[in-house]
């Protein structure tokens, strides 16, 4: 009698949790990408559209909740809903896994150490079909794949941040991210994480030190690049400098230089509304 060796595949699971609000457009594309998965789960905001419908056709269990932030709702879902394995992928609807990415995570997870607590991992943003390289900064890295219990995530501005029991390692592939809701839903959303960012700015410390600037850990190192940005002036327009000239942002063509005139927009109205509510008035 023959015994058969179990694989990767099948001794190492994840599980995947999808945020949502209102993504039927986008939806299909990220489940469509996780046919490896057996265990998906959404988490939708209360959406009014078909969202909980096509997630619940994909396989997927819903919950709804009432959003307060990105890192509440990880939290939330993290802390109440029973998921299958010990690691979960956090996406929002607008990413998608490409089968590099699951390759690698289910090797990584299967060889992680005891004290492997999270991966970080890049994001590969795409802006009316092209992949910006140099205009979106890239590479933007989150912490999205997790050993459940070890991670604890909490509300920054219209983002989150999170503190980590153990270690955190890094992937090679990235996850695609890409908005098919077009331009104008777009805009809606960055005016929606402005106000959120200028309300942030407005109560909490931009103090920073110099070592924060040159650390080890990437995200660490954005936030405290931001905290500067906070103070300079003409904030939009510096950012646009530094994204479209200085790194690169015009290699990318006439989508990067849109890209980049968009993105510094957002910057002047996060730096317009943070300084009105420094001086107590409503935005």
């Amino acid at each position: 009698m023959t015994t058969s060796i179990p694989t990767v595949e099948s001794q190492t699971r994840i599980s995947v949790l999808i945020f949502t609000l209102n993504e039927e457009v986008n939806l299909p594309h990220c489940l469509g990408a996780l046919d490896q998965c057996d265990d998906i789960v959404v988490v939708d905001s209360f959406s009014q559209d078909r969202t909980c419908e096509l997630a619940r056709q994909a396989g997927a269990r819903v919950f709804q909740h009432e959003f307060t932030g990105f890192g509440d709702q990880r939290m939330w879902a993290l802390q109440t809903i029973p998921l299958r394995h010990p690691w979960a992928l956090i996406l929002d609807a607008d990413e998608r896994v490409t089968p590099a990415l699951w390759r690698e995570m289910r090797l990584r997870v299967a060889d992680a150490a005891g004290n492997a607590a999270a991966f970080r991992l890049k994001r590969r943003f795409f802006w009316d079909g092209h992949w910006l390289r140099h205009a979106n900064l890239y590479p933007s890295w989150v912490v999205r794949l997790i050993r459940v219990g070890k991670v604890k995530y909490s509300n920054r501005g219209h983002a989150e941040t999170q503190t980590v029991d153990g270690e955190v390692g890094e992937l090679g592939e990235d996850l695609a991210d890409e908005n098919f809701k077009g331009l104008e839903a777009w805009r809606e959303r960055q005016r929606h994480y402005a106000r959120s960012e200028a309300m942030y700015e407005a109560e909490t410390d931009g103090s920073w030190r110099w070592p924060e600037l040159w650390q080890s850990d990437p995200l660490g190192r954005r936030a405290a690049w931001k905290k500067i940005a906070r103070r300079l002036p003409a904030r939009g327009g510096c950012y646009f400098i530094y994204a479209y000239v200085f790194r690169g942002g015009w290699k990318d063509g006439a989508a990067g230089l849109r890209f980049c005139l968009e993105k510094a927009r957002f910057q002047a109205d996060i730096g317009r509304m943070s300084r009105r509510l420094r001086k107590g008035e409503s935005i």
